[in-house]
């Protein structure tokens, strides 16, 4: 048995069973709907259900998790007796990571012989979830808690992350496109594609008009992204447009037929709160990020 434990956020956006089976303590973000306060519990039946309240209207905010929660968590899992290493999403994308980081400090110092890592993923998602899930699998194969946080840092960025949204005021709301910029997208048909940079930051990489074009788009860039499709497990998470996502996997497939599977998942409700029902994304191990 391993002398550390792995950590990680809901942000990872795995099933919870995932959590459950492989022993990954889970520490999760809360959002509100409606003037009520949900947490996100990482469920599939509670995804379905809360993008189907959103195409009805429902309006979702998240707020960060603060540091005497991090802390409690965090402590917990000192108490153990084991070290640690913890997860969530990219620096860029949370305020909760500098919350954890002080929760993290206040541990370091109270068991100053132990190691706490928290890592900068620079992944958000199922990015995020890729990674813990090779962490996992390198710690179930005796890694030591040095080998896989070095195989972390080395290959974080090797994550690709793209993502398309179906309504562009989502990334109004959240101040990523203008008033204008949304309206006449919306009028044309106007999809944005986008992906996670270097620093973890999400980014728009182009503008094509149309739902497929946009799917279609992404798939042209994994052509270029996939050098080494051999035995990789491709991850799509959808907010609830399970034909898009089925669509990719067959379009995925097709093109890259020595891909092990491809996981369609639904997506998480702290991403999707920001960016709508609607939102396709598709992750998998590159050579590097690129536009």
């Amino acid at each position: 048995m391993a002398d550390y434990i792995i950590a990680a956020a809901s942000t990872a956006d795995l099933p919870r069973e995932f959590f459950e089976e492989h022993g990954v303590p889970l520490i999760s973000y809360s959002f509100m709907m409606d003037g009520k306060s949900y947490e996100d519990d990482c469920r599939e039946e509670t995804r379905e259900k809360i993008y189907k309240q959103m195409r009805q209207g429902a309006v979702l905010t998240t707020s960060m998790i603060n540091v005497y929660t991090y802390y409690e968590f965090f402590k917990k899992l000192m108490d153990s007796g084991k070290d640690v290493l913890f997860l969530d999403m990219s620096k860029e994308m949370s305020h909760s990571y500098a919350a954890a980081g002080e929760a993290a400090e206040k541990i370091r110092k109270e068991y100053p012989n132990r190691r706490f890592y928290q890592m900068d993923t620079r992944c958000i998602s199922g990015g995020l979830g890729l990674l813990l899930i090779h962490l996992v699998r390198l710690r179930d194969e005796g890694k030591s808690f040095g080998e896989t946080v070095a195989w972390a840092e080395a290959n974080k960025l090797r994550i690709i992350h793209r993502f398309t949204v179906d309504n562009l005021n989502y990334l109004k709301r959240g101040g990523r496109v203008s008033n204008a910029s949304a309206l006449v997208g919306s009028l044309l048909s106007i999809k944005p594609v986008l992906y996670v940079s270097d620093e973890g930051k999400l980014v728009v990489a182009s503008k094509v008009r149309g739902r497929k074009a946009a799917l279609l788009a992404i798939l042209n860039r994994m052509k270029e992204d996939l050098v080494s499709p051999d035995g990789q497990e491709v991850h799509i998470l959808h907010a609830d447009c399970l034909a898009d996502a089925e669509f990719m996997r067959d379009q995925v497939l097709n093109t890259f037929p020595t891909v092990k599977k491809v996981v369609i998942t639904s997506l998480g409700v702290v991403i999707g709160a920001h960016c709508g029902p609607g939102l396709f994304t598709i992750f998998y191990f590159g050579d590097k990020r690129r536009p």
